[in-house]
């Protein structure tokens, strides 16, 4: 079975996307989130919140509880450190360098600043501060919003563990990890306005628009797309098939990435026969 686009007068447009997928006995909702968010946006009513208080369980990446979420610091200790005696900087090429360096000033911070991160995860901390500075905060994230609304009122489950995302950045060849912060370091003056054009798009529904610019975003490095989309949609469509043989209500929430572009979780879906409605 194919996936289904409901027309847009049925389904509501100009709010966030939200799916579904069922059988007789089991119904699991698939909202598609943004990990931060500007103070602004209002997303969670109409058919969102019927579906989350209409669930058992709220399904989302990783634990999101606050025990599994006092782990992160000395998980990225333990993953994300350089050994003693190596830098960064060190791993850079004299061009390399000054590009990395003049992102770090733009973002008003000492070159040295990022010294002792592994490459991906000073790629990722560049991103975060300029999400940062562009008005985007976690605390508004979707999945931290939606675990703090239902506190211990219904049961959890994680699609991977933290280990695992991390090892998806970590497990990248050291010359591709430098590769990757460069290229984050070239487009930091972007990297705020590409946020805001992303979550544009997802504000108001458009999937289609938000994959031409994910497509557009990951084009240049296929390897990590690979890793950090495909993969793993292709993963979770195993899990949703399986989940589907327990009765039960569910609220799964993953990043809207994952439900737009090519080799979404859609078209996952469709290749173990697994119908997908668009409701929302």
């Amino acid at each position: 079975m194919a996936s289904t686009q409901v027309p847009a007068s049925e389904v509501g447009m100009n709010v966030p996307a939200l799916w579904m997928v069922g059988d007789k006995d089991t119904t699991i909702y698939i909202f598609g989130t943004v990990h931060t968010l500007p103070d602004d946006i209002d997303w969670y009513s109409g058919t969102v919140k019927s579906a989350l208080d209409a669930s058992d369980t709220l399904v989302t990446e990783i634990d999101m509880t606050p025990a599994a979420m006092a782990q992160m610091p000395s998980i990225v200790q333990a993953t994300a450190i350089l050994p003693q005696g190596i830098t960064v900087r060190s791993l850079m090429d004299e061009n390399e360098r000054e590009t990395y360096e003049g992102a770090l000033t733009k973002l008003n911070l000492p070159v040295n600043a990022l010294d002792q991160l592994e490459p991906w995860y000073a790629a990722l901390t560049i991103s975060q501060i300029a999400y940062q500075n562009a008005g985007f905060k976690e605390e508004n994230g979707t999945e931290n919003v939606l675990e703090s609304i239902i506190g211990d009122t219904k049961g959890r489950d994680s699609l991977e563990t933290i280990q695992f995302q991390l090892s998806i950045f970590d497990g990248l060849p050291q010359d591709a990890q430098v590769e990757y912060l460069v290229q984050t370091a070239e487009e930091v003056d972007n990297i705020g306005p590409i946020l805001v054009e992303l979550v544009d798009e997802w504000a108001v529904g458009d999937v289609e628009g938000l994959g031409d610019l994910l497509n557009e975003a990951l084009e240049s490095d296929p390897v990590l797309a690979n890793r950090l989309l495909y993969t793993r949609n292709a993963n979770w469509a195993v899990w949703i098939d399986e989940r589907l043989d327990q009765p039960g209500t569910i609220f799964m929430a993953v990043g809207a990435g994952h439900l737009a572009g090519k080799e979404n979780l859609q078209e996952k879906l469709a290749e173990r026969g697994i119908q997908i409605t668009r409701i929302q």
